[in-house]
C-alpha cells in the first residue's frame, strides 16, 4: 500500500535535497506548499502569505489522497514547524487508514546560519528559487518553529553536512 512520508524540520534545514533524494530512490510524488507559492506568487506573497499557504497545505492534503489512490508514494516537504500542525497531519492520514512516517531533519543552529547565508546568495544570483531570509523572517521563523521530539519521529537525521 502506498504511504506517505512527512519531512519536519526548519527552513534551510535541507529538506528538499533529502525529499528529492526520496522521490528519486521511492518513486514517489513531492507536494511542497513552497513550491507552488513561489510558482504562483513569487518569493514575496505579503501579508497573504499564511493564509495562502494554509490553503495549499489544504489542497495538497486532498491532492495527495489522489495521488496515494493511484498507487505512489507521497512525500510532504512542508516543515511541518509546530506540534499542533504535526498532529493535525497525523490526524489526516490517520482518519484516512494511511500508513506515514515522520522524517525529521536537525540542524545546529551554526549549519543553519551558515545555509541561510548560502540560500540568500544564491536566492541574489538567481541560481535558485527559494525563499531569501533576511533577519525579520529568521527571527520568526525561529520564534515559530517548535521542535519535535525524538518519540514523535520515525527518522531523525543530522543534516549537519
Amino acid at each position: 500500500m502506498p504511504s506517505v512520508i512527512l519531512i519536519c524540520g526548519k527552513i534551510c534545514a535541507g529538506k528538499t535535497t533529502y525529499a528529492r533524494a526520496l522521490q528519486a530512490q521511492r518513486a514517489a510524488v513531492l507536494l511542497s506548499v513552497d513550491e507552488i507559492m513561489l510558482t504562483a506568487l513569487g518569493p514575496y506573497a505579503g501579508e497573504r502569505h499564511d493564509e495562502i499557504a494554509a490553503a495549499v497545505r489544504r489542497y495538497l492534503f486532498a491532492k495527495s489522497l489522489e495521488v496515494l489512490r493511484a498507487g505512489a508514494d507521497v512525500l510532504l516537504d512542508w516543515g511541518f514547524w509546530t506540534k499542533a500542525g504535526r498532529a493535525e497531519a497525523s490526524a489526516f492520514y490517520k482518519g484516512h487508514g494511511v500508513p506515514f512516517q515522520w522524517h525529521y531533519l536537525s540542524v545546529s543552529d551554526e549549519a543553519w546560519q551558515a545555509r541561510v547565508l548560502a540560500r540568500n546568495r544564491a536566492v541574489a544570483a538567481g541560481e535558485t528559487a527559494a525563499y531569501p531570509v533576511d533577519d525579520g523572517l529568521a527571527a520568526k521563523l525561529q520564534a515559530a518553529f517548535e521542535a519535535p521530539a525524538k518519540e514523535e519521529m520515525d527518522v531523525w537525521i543530522e543534516s549537519d553536512r
